[in-house]
Order: structure tokens, then sequence, then C-alpha cells
């Protein structure tokens, strides 16, 4: 499994279904040979239909799984797996011949998405029911929505892209189609969520309910979710990468075409601004909060909180779910220590700047605060580590405990017996350490945390199964509260969505009378920590920020960890030395997006490649 990272990455992403109305196993374009079931045959029948649908979701990532969750905080300054596999953009190889962007998966799905479109009003059998037009309707809306959400994942890693006609094609027809504009692709896929968003319901209710939520609908598209996705689309128009970068002024399509709009749009702030506010008010109208623990501790509760949201708080704060999910066999199992029961693989190495950028309890800047130490050893232990630990993990923020495993951090998931595995020894002659193991250790000396559950063990398998949250409220108010700091700069929301993110996660208020540059600031340090190792968000909001060759973002070059060559006991400071752990390729222009494959660009005449590829 560990080996076969690389091979994942190029191919397609496997077909399990967010939701499968007929309750296929497989989806459906796996399981259907198209020379025994036409297009005319599919889609007379409810069931054939439905199953087409259902498989039309099947290539949205899983943010637990390899390509998401891995591969991109493996090419960001969030986590190394380099022992086991290192993209080629962090060496500098990555070429069109070796593209990691999974376009043809998706260019494949929009064409399916298309189809559907064309054919799904001639189901007679779907239309029949009491509910039929309505249920076409809405089908339309999902595959509306689906096409549109493709055609956003493509831009995200590639710019801007190739819009094809939105109609079948046929073999006759003229594949020769240049890049759109980046304007132009953002008005298309928001003007298609937008019709697509009249098209669905509110929620996922029972039929004939508009109340009671019907669970095997889980992950079904509706307004909520639309909503959320169109903020997240704002933010990005409106960022400094997308909104008057002259620095890409030279990319263009063959004919001359700028690619890029190199004027700044102040209003593109407070649209995105707006998105995420009715986003959050729709969202928030429907039942969903920021999930929280009651605790008697305040810390414990904050700590709790934050740990327990991924398999408890979904309820509460998830707005779209992925119930099919590879947490155990991909995240739990890749990043767990060795020293958990069945052996797990200790291999996702968190970068030691992530490890800094949380704060003290207080909420102070470790860089600022007197009672962090490094060169000092916890006399006594508490329910987060064990006595004889490295003072520089010790009285930080709750969310450290929840999101990283450190030397002398107590075990995340089930230990094997004795107590020196209820502990993590990431030291080199300890139990996770370099020493015991060619390639199972962390680099850096830490190991990924996040969404690994306290029971989990990777022989006897134990696992609690949960979906995967895409979009969650936080992210929603971590939204808002940057494009209203830009666009209405000491507006009393930024604050007020800011700190809620800040109090559930055990910090203080921030104080009104912070300048419009030091909330953005506050605003990006909250987004790196509380979104870290989620679905990509650290890459990329360094890029559309345009801070990726700045130091503390810096993208390339040296990262450091903990010295794993050295230690022979879990207070030895020899291995408590700031250390580089791996070096990267220095950051380039061509990194702030993929390049399309060398097999489209050799098909399309009128397809330009991003600069520097």
């Amino acid at each position: 499994m560990r080996t076969s990272y690389s091979k994942l990455f190029l191919t397609a992403v496997c077909c399990l279904l967010l939701t499968a109305p007929q309750g296929c196993k497989k989806g459906y374009f796996d399981s259907v040979p198209d020379n025994i079931l036409t297009i005319d045959d599919i889609f007379v029948n409810r069931g054939q239909t439905e199953r087409w649908l259902a498989g039309l979701y099947s290539s949205i990532p899983d943010p637990w799984n390899m390509p998401y969750a891995f591969t991109l905080s493996i090419t960001s300054d969030e986590l190394d797996a380099s022992n086991w596999t290192n993209p080629g953009i962090n060496s500098g190889a990555i070429t069109p011949d070796d593209n990691p962007s999974g376009q043809n998966a998706f260019y494949e799905k929009i064409r399916l998405c298309t189809i559907f479109l064309e054919n799904i009003d001639r189901n007679e059998e779907i239309r029949s029911q009491v509910n039929g037009a309505e249920l076409i309707q809405q089908y339309k809306g999902e595959a509306r929505f689906m096409r549109a959400y493709y055609y956003w994942l493509l831009m995200k890693q590639l710019g801007p892209v190739v819009i094809v006609p939105l109609n079948s094609a046929k073999p006759e027809d003229n594949f020769q189609i240049p890049r759109s504009s980046w304007d132009e692709c953002v008005a298309f896929v928001l003007e298609q969520m937008e019709e697509a968003k009249k098209e669905v319901p509110l929620n996922n209710y029972l039929t004939g309910s508009t109340s009671e939520l019907d669970a095997t609908k889980a992950g079904r598209i509706n307004k909520m979710i639309i909503s959320a996705v169109q903020s997240q689309i704002h933010l990005y128009h409106a960022s400094p990468l997308f909104n008057g970068n002259t620095e890409l002024s030279d990319f263009r399509n063959l004919d001359g075409k700028q690619l890029f709009n190199p004027s700044y749009d102040a209003t593109r702030w407070k649209k995105a601004a707006d998105a995420a506010r009715i986003a959050i008010d729709l969202v928030e109208a429907n039942g969903k909060k920021l999930y929280q623990v009651a605790d008697a501790n305040p810390f414990r509760a904050a700590f709790l909180s934050t740990r327990n949201l991924f398999w408890d708080g979904w309820r509460d704060e998830g707005i779209w779910q992925r119930t099919a999910t590879l947490i155990r066999d991909y995240w739990e199992v890749h990043a767990a220590p060795r020293s958990t029961q069945g052996t797990a693989f200790n291999g996702l190495a968190v970068v030691q700047n992530l490890v800094d950028d949380f704060r003290m309890a207080g909420g102070a800047a470790i860089t600022a605060s007197s009672a962090y130490r490094e060169d000092t050893y916890a006399s006594t232990g508490t329910s987060y580590y064990v006595a004889g630990t490295n003072t520089m993990y010790t009285n930080r923020e709750p969310r450290f405990y929840a999101n990283i495993t450190f030397n002398g951090a107590l075990n995340p998931g089930v230990p094997k017996t004795g107590p020196e595995n209820a502990r993590v020894e990431f030291f080199n002659t300890g139990t996770s350490g370099k020493d015991g193991a060619p390639r199972d250790f962390p680099k850096t000396g830490y190991t990924a945390r996040k969404n690994i559950h306290p029971t989990f063990s990777a022989s006897p398998r134990i696992t609690v199964d949960r979906p995967a949250m895409l979009i969650r409220l936080a992210e929603l108010y971590l939204n808002y509260a940057e494009a209203l700091n830009e666009a209405e700069p000491g507006n009393p929301d930024v604050l007020k969505y800011l700190n809620a993110i800040r109090n559930r996660g055990g910090l203080p208020s921030l104080s009104a009378g912070l300048s419009q540059g030091e909330l953005r600031k506050q605003i990006r340090l909250e987004r790196r920590i509380e979104l870290c190792f989620e679905g990509g968000h650290r890459y990329y909001d360094v890029r559309r920020w345009k801070i990726a060759d700045q130091p503390g973002s810096n993208q390339g070059g040296q990262f450091y960890g903990m010295n794993t060559d050295a230690g022979t006991f879990l207070s030895d400071p020899a291995f408590h030395v700031r250390t580089v752990a791996f070096t990267r390729a220095a950051w380039q222009r061509r990194f702030y997006f993929l390049p399309y494959g060398q097999n489209e660009m050799d098909r399309n005449k009128q397809l330009v490649q991003f600069p520097g590829y």
C-alpha cells in the first residue's frame, strides 16, 4: 500500500459513490458494459438512470484519500512523505507527461453529466411517479452542479481551462478549443451553479417533509452545498493570484487573448463577503452550527471539540459530506505511529513551521511567550503527554494536541502493550524512531494526528466509520472574515466570526482596534491551523495569496524538524535540535498551476500550456 502512491496519484479516483439511489456498490460506469445497454435503454429505465446519476458523483475527491489528503499536503508546507513518495513538483521535475491533475477523469465526468442532462427528460418511468416532475428537476440540478463543480476542480489546479460545448460531443465535432479566460471560467461555473440551485431542494428531506432529513440522501447536492461552494469560488476570484495579478500578463492564447485580467477589482471582495454571508445564513437557518463539546475544564472542552469534530461533529458542522471515504486505509494507518496496535505506517511527517505556528495556551505566538522553552523537560505528565516531554510541546493551545503527534505525546490510537508504546517515541532508537524501520518513520520527528480515532488499530483492523466533510461551517466563517476584512476593514463581523473559531479552539478573543493588515495575518494563521491537512486548503491558500515564496509560508527550499538521527531516550537533547529534514526545489512561478497533460496538448492545437512547462 505504501509503495503504490505514485501509481494511485496518476490514475482516476476510484469509483466509491457518495450516494447511490439504487444501492449499487460499484460505480455505474464500472459495472455496465456498453455493448449490453445503450443510451436509449438506460434513460427509459428509472433504475438505470438513477445509477448513472450516482456515477456522476464518483470523481468527487475523498479529502482523506491519497490525492487530496496526501498529495496536496505533501506539496505544501504541511507534510512530508518522501520516504514513500515525492511528487515531481517537490523536486522541480513535474512535466506535462507526468501530470497529476486528474484532468481526463474530470473531463469524462463533465461529458457524462452533459449526456445525463440531454436524456433525463425522456424517462417516463420517473415522470410517472407522484413526484416525478420534481425528481427530474432535482436530478437535472444535481448533474448541472456536478458538471460545474468538476470544472471548478480543474480550474483550481490548471487555472483557466478549456470549456467544452454544453452538448455531448460527436466524432465529427471540432475539438480544437482554446482556454477561456479565468474571468470567463468563473462566470460560467457560477452561472451554472446558480441555475442548479433553483432545481435542487434546500436540504435532503424525506419525500413530503420539510423538516425530517433522509439519511439515504446524505451528500446529495442541495442549495446549502451549492451556496457553500459558491462562497469558495468568490473568495478565490477576489484573491491576489486572480485579482490584479500583473505577473501573469504574459499568459495568453495563440490569438493573443489574455487569460488573466491584470486589473484589480475591489468589488470582488464585497461579492465574496456577500456570498459567504448568504451561505452562512442559509446553513445556520437549517440547523448548522460550530460543533462544541461541553466539559467543566475549558481547555479539555476545546481539545475535545477539535478532536471529536470529525466523527461526532459532522452532523452539526458538516455542510457537504462524502459518505464513502478511505479514512482508515489511507489516512489513519499512514499517519499513526508504529507503536499503534498492529504497527501503523508512521510516515505523514508534519513540518516544523506548522508545529511552530500553533500558539501557546493563552494565545501568544511561541516567539512572543517567555514560557516557551526548547531546552527543558516536563517534570510531570498530563492527559496529552508524559513526564520527560520537551517543554516546547507543553502549554500549547488545545488544537495542537488534537492535530500534532510529537515525541512524548500519548499514542493517538490503541497502543501496543507496554509503557514505551503508550507514549510516542520519535527519537532515533524509540518505538517509532528512524532506527526501527528503514522507511516507516517521519523525517521531521512529528506525524499528523487530526482525524485519528482513539480506538484506531491497524491490526486487528478497528476503525470508526464516519463521513468525510468536504465543506464545514468553520470554512465559511473564515471565508467571510477574510473577504469582509478586505471589503470593509473595521466591520465588527470580521472579529465576530474569526473569534468564534478561536474560541471554539480554546483561544481568547482578539480585541477591536487591530489594523487591517494585522487582522489579515490572524485570519491567514487561523486558516493554517483550523483547516490543516483538510482538502488541500493550505496548498491553494498560499498560491491564491501569492505568498508561496515568502518566509513562514515558503513552499520550496529547506524544511526543518527534529534530529531523527539522534536520541536514545525520551528527554535526549540530541534529538530536540532543529535540523534540516528535507529540501525541495525553490519556488518557481510555474508551480502556481499544474500543466495540462501532454496527451491533451498533442490533441488540441489551440491549447496553450501554462508558462514554464
